[in-house]
């Protein structure tokens, strides 16, 4: 019986929770399979089968956290012989283990590959009161009985036939039951807490992290889309017959890379001790994405060099991926600026917070039909959009930002002009 040790997955991630388990013990594994979804503080991953097998073993059970270099199931290998103790030691472990727990420590290891699973083999021993007992439980659970002094016959166990689970042992430390047929007194009210993981709580460190570390100064304007809005209604037929969905967004970032050229200090980042400037070689467009993981950012790589059709086309792309939880980690590295369009959500305004160590963010606010002055003074009828930057304070002021959002401006309110600009 080998362990499948979980792989690094990514740059600096450690841990990760698992999501959805795709097999069972005792399901049969292909090479290549995909085996289960662990939701890290980046993405959505899905791991695969090394290996042809059958499952003997779940470590790590669903809502759970993993850790890198630690084991995450067991398997019996196609071409491996399993001797009678370890196949032995893994149907105990099938009989045995309950879906709440997980080894208390695994040997760990760089990379996946087949680790001898001898847990089961090598428990501590057990004082004659507990080698005899027959309250069910893992030989984990029994350690931390040891550990802590306590008899295993005196902690009511919720598990299947009264087995007697971590948590239970947790609880009775404690001194609350954790009869699963009791409803606790705190979740009378219809209140429920459950913890911060995965996109969420990554979210929480970076925008902790932004507004400790970085000054932020926002700045507003409205922009007038009446002729934006027409051209994209022209131009929709032709991008919709190549498979794409023509939004606004698109326009945005092929303005706002114009823009840069101009004003190319908002593209740019400060080092960590804020005594250099990095000017960015490619604008890279973050978007803000509301997905099902929580808020991802994934950025479209060199704007400057891509057409309407190839924006199209990479927006809708990594807008899925985010909504699904499933954008690769090279989509969310090397941004250098950010839109975030809380108009699609309905907003008008908001004071978004810059992600770091980028110098710049915009969040754009829904059209609305509003009354307007012509040149003539006459009252007609426009599609005023708002949107509102935020800058780094520490080296962009009122005056880069206010002219950088003027050309960003004059391209939406004439996107005819952004002709004379494209190679």
């Amino acid at each position: 019986m080998s362990d499948f040790v979980l792989p690094d997955i990514g740059e600096g991630i450690v841990e990760c929770e698992v999501v959805e388990w795709r097999v069972q013990e005792g399901d049969r594994l292909e090479e290549d399979q995909p085996v289960v979804e662990v939701m890290t503080d980046k993405a959505l991953v899905e791991i695969t089968a090394a290996e042809a097998g059958v499952v003997t073993r779940l470590y790590v059970q669903k809502g759970q956290i993993a850790k890198v270099h630690a084991p995450l199931y067991a398997y019996q290998a196609d071409d491996a012989e399993p001797d009678e103790e370890s196949a032995g030691a893994a149907n105990e472990s099938k009989v045995e283990a309950s879906p709440s727990e997980q080894p208390a420590s695994r040997p760990t290891a760089p990379e996946a590959s087949s680790v001898s699973n001898t847990d089961t083999q090598k428990a501590p021993d057990a004082s004659p009161q507990q080698r005899h007992s027959k309250t069910p439980a893992s030989p984990a659970v029994r350690r931390l009985v040891r550990e802590h002094d306590l008899k295993l016959d005196e902690i009511k166990g919720s598990g299947k036939d009264g087995r007697v689970l971590k948590e239970d042992v947790l609880a009775h430390l404690n001194g609350v039951s954790s009869d699963k047929n009791q409803v606790p007194a705190e979740n009378t009210s219809g209140e429920r807490t459950e913890p911060l993981r995965g996109m969420r709580a990554a979210m929480a460190k970076r925008m902790v992290y932004s507004v400790s570390t970085i000054p932020h100064f926002h700045y507003g304007e409205e922009i007038d889309v009446t002729e934006l809005l027409a051209l994209r209604e022209r131009l929709k037929p032709a991008v919709e017959a190549g498979g794409e969905r023509l939004t606004l967004m698109p326009f945005f970032m092929k303005a706002m890379a114009l823009a840069i050229a101009s004003e190319p200090l908002v593209n740019a980042r400060l080092n960590e001790a804020a005594d250099t400037l990095h000017y960015a070689a490619h604008c890279n467009i973050g978007m803000a994405v509301d997905g099902k993981a929580g808020l991802m950012v994934p950025n479209v790589k060199g704007v400057e060099a891509l057409t309407l059709m190839e924006l199209a086309r990479e927006i809708g792309r990594l807008t899925q991926a985010a909504r699904e939880g499933r954008v690769d980690q090279a989509d969310l590295k090397g941004g250098t600026i950010t839109v975030s369009n809380i108009g699609a959500l309905g907003g008008t305004y908001a004071a978004p917070i810059i992600n770091a160590p980028e110098a710049a963010i915009v969040a754009i606010g829904k059209s609305q039909w509003l009354p307007r002055f012509d040149a003539a003074g006459t009252v007609e009828r426009r599609a005023i959009m708002t949107v509102t930057w935020a800058g780094d304070h520490r080296f962009i002021d009122g005056g880069t930002i206010a002219r950088f959002c003027n050309a960003w401006k004059g391209f939406l309110e004439a996107p005819e002009s952004m002709l004379l600009h494209l190679r």
